[in-house]
């Protein structure tokens, strides 16, 4: 023993060892509790339709230049070009290019008009090598027509039933097919909401959800929210109210708890803000402007309390 080291010291330095031996096996387990606790990051992205007069192109630079981290196309709802112009003369190649371009990542296609399948190959095709693919590529359709109450689990679990072909191509081009509610629809209410979130069993079929249609129900938008949980897979930041105040920060709507619910499922695709009708480009830019920085504004707000 070390003359400069009693036996008490010793007794201690190896009580110490001891309870440091006993303590290494819980470090890993911290470390992946501190990573679970770890604060959810909001992403932003925009539809291209907001800018539907014009080329792929300038919509692509103005959701670039406006600092959104990714686009939604849109096919040919209302007109819009985008995503059929990109079909016929871009390809995925050229799509690639130009989203490298701006800096921007492909977050989905809106595919009501058109349906999935026409687009699923280019969808499957764009971002480079899908093994490295870290953020899912969605594609956006609406659900059916309206049932009874006491028809819903029948026919929520039937419209699934006819969705696997969907799924198994989504499963096919490793990407994800998310169905959006709206008024008079079968996916409308909470309800329906969580009708489909308990028959839904493919990981590939989720929920795009449009607090603008929840609002018309009068129904809680942060309750829709966690019903979805894990099977949401696109949220429109969109409140029902006329013209530009469908917009987040522009509208009156305190979107601090819809961020707050998305925080708390840790949901994993971007924030949308989204309106429908089309103000000329610069006044359009100036309210997606006004929306991401309210949308951010609600994020550091959600931060701070939590």
């Amino acid at each position: 023993m070390n003359e400069g080291l009693d036996r008490r010291d010793f007794l201690k330095a190896m009580g110490l060892g001891t309870a440091m031996g006993a303590a290494m096996p819980l470090l890993p387990t911290l470390a992946k509790e501190t990573s679970a606790k770890a604060k959810w990051r909001m992403r932003l992205s925009t539809s291209s339709i907001h800018f539907m007069q014009l080329p792929i192109e300038q919509a692509c630079e103005r959701i670039s230049e406006l600092g959104f981290e990714a686009i939604d196309i849109w096919s040919a709802h209302e007109g819009c070009a985008h995503l059929d112009d990109v079909a016929k003369r871009l390809g995925p190649e050229g799509l690639n290019e130009l989203l490298a371009k701006h800096k921007l990542k492909l977050f989905a296609f809106s595919v009501y008009r058109g349906g999935y399948a026409q687009y699923a190959e280019l969808l499957g095709k764009v971002g480079g090598p899908l093994r490295r693919r870290r953020i899912r590529r969605i594609a956006v359709q609406g659900s059916a027509g309206p049932c009874k109450p006491e028809e819903l689990a029948a026919r929520m679990r039937k419209f699934l039933e006819d969705l696997k072909p969907l799924a198994e191509l989504a499963e096919k081009h490793n990407s994800y097919l998310a169905i959006e509610n709206h008024g008079n629809a079968l996916l409308d209410s909470l309800d329906s909401l969580k009708a489909f979130v308990d028959i839904n069993t493919s990981a590939r079929l989720g929920i795009a959800l449009a607090p603008y249609h929840i609002q018309t129900l009068k129904a809680s938008v942060p309750d829709a929210i966690r019903i979805c949980g894990k099977q949401l897979f696109f949220f429109y930041a969109w409140q029902h109210y006329p013209d530009s105040k469908q917009l987040p920060g522009v509208g009156p709507t305190d979107m601090t708890p819809w961020i707050q619910a998305l925080a708390d499922i840790r949901y994993r695709g971007y924030v949308n803000p989204f309106m429908h009708g089309h103000p000329e480009a610069d006044i359009m830019a100036a309210n997606l402007a006004k929306a991401r920085d309210y949308l951010e504004a609600c994020y550091k707000k959600v931060n701070r309390e939590t």
